[in-house]
């Protein structure tokens, strides 16, 4: 893991990019770490990384495990709207 200052990369984007690739770079502010550099093998991966930082996805997924604690489902299709359009609520099934 390397770790480097937000004005080291700024002047040296294109090594700690590609030093990303071997290992994680923090990026730190004032000596504490404020974001990573992480290689990205495909678009798959990219999106995995995506959804699991998606705070509307987690509360998506937090709410259908409450759900499921309390007896209720949601639907396969039903998550996917109200996760594409969060306005839309489900109806639980029994």
């Amino acid at each position: 893991m390397k770790i480097a200052s937000i004005a080291d990369v700024k002047a040296h984007l294109s090594a700690y990019v590609k030093a990303s690739e071997e290992e994680l770079v923090v990026i730190t502010k004032n000596g504490k770490p404020v974001a990573v550099l992480l290689p990205m093998e495909d678009d798959e991966e990219l999106e995995r990384l995506a959804l699991a930082y998606s705070k509307r996805f987690q509360a998506i997924i937090q709410r259908s495990r409450d759900d499921i604690k309390a007896g209720n489902r949601i639907r396969h299709d039903d998550f996917w709207r109200e996760f594409i359009d969060p306005d839309t609520p489900h109806v639980p099934t029994e």
